[in-house]
């Protein structure tokens, strides 16, 4: 049997990806997970679901950044001791949604409100799930 080599091995490495797989299968942890990957997906189709016509590049804008957060969710759900030091791109997602219409220069009303309330729920769930791997979790007890 081979033994890993290098940090992987690593007591405090090991000790830290398990302290964030524990934290990651609570139960807060899952529905801000699951509510993200939502979000992410909605993100990306609200162009169509709401009509943004003529408004390609928020279009393009909303569809891109909601895959990259239903992505971001995905490893947050499956693999959050690996992904916990990418927990604070959400965030800064949810403001890129916020204030990408006036960025972009291309908006309506309907897409204003679409990305400013969508916007809003993706930052709370990105604190949240940053919050998540910052929490005190105590130790297993062992027999």
């Amino acid at each position: 049997m081979t033994r890993p080599t290098g940090l992987e091995a690593h007591p405090d490495i090991v000790a830290m990806r398990a302290k964030y797989e524990r934290a990651s299968s609570s139960m807060g942890a899952q529905v801000i997970d699951g509510l993200s990957l939502l979000a992410g997906l909605y993100l990306a189709i609200s162009p169509w679901v709401v009509g943004f016509n003529g408004l390609s590049r928020l279009s393009v804008s909303n569809l891109v950044t909601g895959l990259a957060l239903a992505a971001l969710a995905l490893g947050f759900a499956s693999a959050f001791g690996r992904t916990y030091g990418l927990t604070w791109i959400a965030p800064i997602l949810g403001i890129w949604t916020i204030i990408s219409p006036w960025v972009i220069r291309s908006a309506t009303t309907g897409s204003i409100w679409n990305n400013v309330v969508t916007g809003i729920v993706i930052l709370l769930l990105g604190l949240g799930a940053m919050a998540v791997g910052s929490r005190k979790m105590p130790m297993p007890m062992r027999h």
